[in-house]
């Protein structure tokens, strides 16, 4: 099995290795931030992750995309890099000062116009979650589909987690629809645990899905 090297780059974060394999790539970086030109490829990447929840609201394909090449905070995540480049993974976070996938009404207006934006805003308003000032919040795990299990992912959050100690956070926390099983089980190996449960009743024809489960890891 080959090693990978996973570099932690960036402010607050130290360097970090994991050994994994994957498919002949000896070095992947892990840093703070995303670098612009790989906008388009953060855009894309987390509409595949999140498509299949968002896609019956922010959907078209296109508008979707131009919404979040929009709003996307590059001070609001941290990226996986392949030796040449590519971007293999992003996690966002939120803070008091914004979030990675956010943006405002005036946003959803430039994109899908005044009333498609009127709708939208009041339907993902019913998913936002609460504010919390003990926990470091997570907006959203993204992984190429190439580059998944292969480490990636844990890698991340484990950056994000350092990222949160240096924060001053004693825990972190995130939310995981009932669909997404393997990102689940993912959260629990890395010690995550369950918190609470929400159902989402007849909004479940239009997400997608029917239950969000809140997690939360304490960071010793």
């Amino acid at each position: 099995m080959g090693v990978m090297s996973f570099a932690f780059t960036g402010p607050r974060l130290r360097l970090r290795h994991f050994g994994t394999d994957m498919k002949g790539t000896n070095r992947v970086q892990i840093c703070f931030g995303l670098p612009e030109p790989l906008r388009p490829q953060a855009a894309h990447l987390y509409w595949q992750a999140f498509g299949g929840k968002l896609g019956r609201v922010m959907g078209p394909a296109p508008r979707a995309h131009a919404f979040l090449l929009r709003v996307l905070r590059a001070d609001h995540c941290l990226c996986a890099l392949s030796d040449d480049g590519a971007l293999l993974g992003i996690v966002g976070f939120k803070s008091p000062q914004g979030s990675f996938a956010g943006g405002d009404l005036a946003d959803l207006q430039s994109v899908y116009g005044h009333l498609g934006a009127a709708w939208r805003s009041a339907l993902l308003r019913l998913l936002q979650s609460d504010t919390d000032n003990d926990r470091f919040l997570v907006d959203g795990l993204c992984v190429a589909p190439a580059a998944r299990g292969q480490g990636i992912g844990s890698a991340l959050m484990a950056a994000l987690m350092d990222e949160a100690r240096a924060r001053g956070y004693s825990a972190i926390r995130l939310e995981v629809i009932d669909t997404n099983i393997r990102a689940r089980a993912l959260y629990e190996r890395l010690g995550f645990a369950a918190w609470r449960s929400e159902t989402l009743g007849p909004l479940r024809h239009v997400f997608g899905f029917s239950r969000a489960v809140t997690m939360v890891r304490a960071l010793p």
